[in-house]
């Protein structure tokens, strides 16, 4: 008996830690290089605080976003704060219409996104090349848009189920 009064609070414990693990799951996941030199990922961490905002925010607080964006800066090198602001602007946007989001059909969710991601690709990008002092290519930011527009489905889908079977039993 002495077992599962230890094992059901650690593992309700654990449990919670899926959405923060699952992003820093993603942003080490991206810190892996890339063969042939290839410089552009797609911002999975990204759809995944916008995931956990919407359907998880009790297990997924802000000040944990903000030093999961401090974590992805500080590993990835951009200056420090880009990202940080990113995920807390991602978070917060969805994090405040999750009432709209519950219940609607995948494609609104995805659309949604498409909008956030697009305003917030376009934000980091003016503000790196507001610290840099000259203009960026813009190519880049184009092909990240798309790989992390193109893999959301897939992800949500992956973080959906991976909610179903860890967290199923916490609802």
């Amino acid at each position: 008996m002495p077992q599962s009064s230890l094992w059901g609070p650690l593992d309700a414990w654990l449990r919670h830690l899926l959405p923060v693990g699952s992003i820093v799951f993603l942003i080490i996941l991206l810190a892996i290089p890339l063969p042939m030199g290839v410089d552009v990922a797609p911002m999975l961490p990204m759809v995944a605080v916008y995931y956990w905002a919407i359907y998880r925010p009790d297990l997924l607080p802000s000040w944990v976003v903000f030093l999961l964006g401090v974590l992805f800066d500080a590993l990835y090198g951009t200056p420090l704060g880009v990202n940080t602001l990113i995920f807390l602007l991602v978070y917060g946007v969805a994090a405040s219409q999750r009432r709209f989001f519950i219940g609607k059909s995948f494609l609104v969710s995805w659309w949604a996104f498409c909008l956030l991601a697009a305003a917030v690709s376009l934000l980091s990008w003016l503000i790196i090349v507001a610290i840099n002092r000259h203009i960026l290519p813009f190519w880049p930011l184009v092909i990240q848009y798309i790989l992390t527009v193109g893999l959301f489905p897939l992800l949500v889908w992956t973080l959906a189920q991976l909610q179903v079977r860890i967290l199923k039993e916490e609802d």
